[in-house]
């Protein structure tokens, strides 16, 4: 063994979670199997974000720094065998942001330690991240209880002369959750046309925008969910159910360099439509009753659109015995399902709500909120026990290999066409 035979920093309570404004404290431990000389050793304390232009590139284009403090533990001298202590403390600034990885920049908060040797000696260094957690409050946001909705009428044409429309209206019912939460989406459709439509299909979406030289943007798929399509000459309503899963929260706020929006879109494959719903991911749920959404049916058709189909289009259908426009609204099936799971110990370790359908208000955090550094990766944490900080039950997920990342191109077949294809005696389908 050498001379160093341990230099590293622990972090008090063995801590890797903290608040913006909170002390940090800790100690440099250095054991020594012979003396050591040296000039000085230091502890820095730095919070910055860089991006890069390329994925995965460390070498970054554009850099801000959000502190950088700096604390003397000993002055020139030698330090004997054995083991050393050296604790320090440094304030977090109240405006540092939450921590936050992706392909193409970080937010990365440290503790650096230095062991300056003399001359024609090689410095000692070490170092430990740890993460800073800003929490989102969710009632903070204007209106965030209020339904999201939003509607789009599509016009177009088939059979070469033929012409009709489509009426899509998608609605939340709050505009932001919490990881764990649960997103009750309703979608209806009319279909004022001879023609039936394509599936419709919902996507919870995530843009990332980096400032480098231009802005860089990342968008990804996290959850997709298709439904059937309307029948023509229908009125049809879907509804379903997207689990929010372990996201990094809305806006980064601190940071100039990354911004982070999720938004739920939904579309019409044929004729093609779409309408897209803002929504906030945040730390701190929504304390209010959730309103449920007015149905977009409930309000009457728009100026412009026509309440029934043309006059030769009626004709047509009657000869042929079509259902009339205002039968009851046809409920469509869910055809398929994919969203990454949840971590098993997550709502254990951050006091996420469980999905209720039945109850939508999220139950009260009793631990800090969750801390999700990037999609799908999560930090353990310690929360207050009788006798000072407890360890959590979480551990620390990884982010994901963004070079490899890839979603399917279609979702896995729903539960319903699994049993279906059983019971035929055929396997599922890729």
């Amino acid at each position: 063994m050498g001379r160093l035979q341990l230099f590293e920093i622990r972090l008090s309570h063995g801590r890797v979670v903290y608040s913006p404004g909170e002390p940090l404290a800790g100690v440099v431990c250095v054991r020594l199997g012979a003396p050591l000389p040296f000039r000085a050793i230091r502890v820095t304390c730095t919070g910055s974000c860089g991006v890069s232009n390329k994925i995965n590139d460390a070498t970054w284009v554009v850099e801000e720094g959000y502190f950088n403090s700096s604390l003397s533990l000993a002055d020139k001298g030698s330090l004997p065998a054995g083991e050393h202590n050296f604790p320090f403390q440094f304030l977090l600034p109240a405006t540092a942001p939450t921590s936050f990885e992706g392909p193409f920049g970080k937010i990365v908060h440290q503790v650096r330690a230095t062991i300056d040797t003399p001359r024609f000696s090689k410095d000692h260094k070490c170092s430990r991240v740890f993460y800073i957690l800003s929490p989102l409050n969710l009632n903070s946001i204007p209106d965030i209880e209020q339904p999201n909705v939003a509607s789009v009428t599509k016009k177009f044409s088939y059979k070469l002369v033929k012409t009709g429309s489509i009426v899509l209206t998608a609605s939340t019912d709050l505009r932001g959750y919490v990881v764990g939460q649960v997103l009750q989406l309703q979608v209806d459709i009319e279909n004022q046309s001879g023609k039936d439509t394509g599936p419709v299909v919902a996507s919870l979406l995530q843009k990332v925008s980096y400032k480098a030289k231009r802005w860089i943007y990342d968008l990804r798929t996290i959850v997709e969910v298709e439904g059937a399509g309307a029948k023509a000459w229908r009125r049809s309503e879907w509804k379903e159910q997207i689990l929010v899963p372990a996201l990094p929260q809305s806006a980064l706020p601190g940071c100039s360099l990354i911004h982070v929006d999720y938004y739920l879109q939904v579309s019409l494959k044929a004729p093609e439509a779409t309408v897209t719903l803002p929504v906030f991911i945040g730390n701190i749920a929504v304390n209010h009753t959730p309103l449920r959404a007015l149905p977009g049916l409930a309000s009457p058709p728009s100026q412009g659109v026509p309440s029934a189909p043309p006059q030769e289009e009626v004709e047509a259908e009657a000869v042929a015995g079509a259902p009339h426009f205002m039968d009851p609204v046809v409920a469509l099936a869910t055809k398929s399902h994919w969203q990454p799971p949840l971590p098993a110990t997550f709502s254990a370790a951050s006091g996420a709500p469980e999905p209720c359908a039945q109850d939508r208000s999220p139950a009260s955090h009793t631990l800090p909120p969750p801390l999700c550094i990037s999609t799908g990766a999560t930090v353990s944490y310690f929360a207050d026990g009788p006798g000072g900080p407890v360890p959590a039950t979480s551990t620390l997920i990884p982010p994901p290999a963004y070079s490899s990342w890839g979603y399917p191109h279609e979702a896995p077949p729903s539960y319903e066409q699994s049993c279906s294809d059983a019971d035929l005696g055929q396997s599922p389908g890729s």
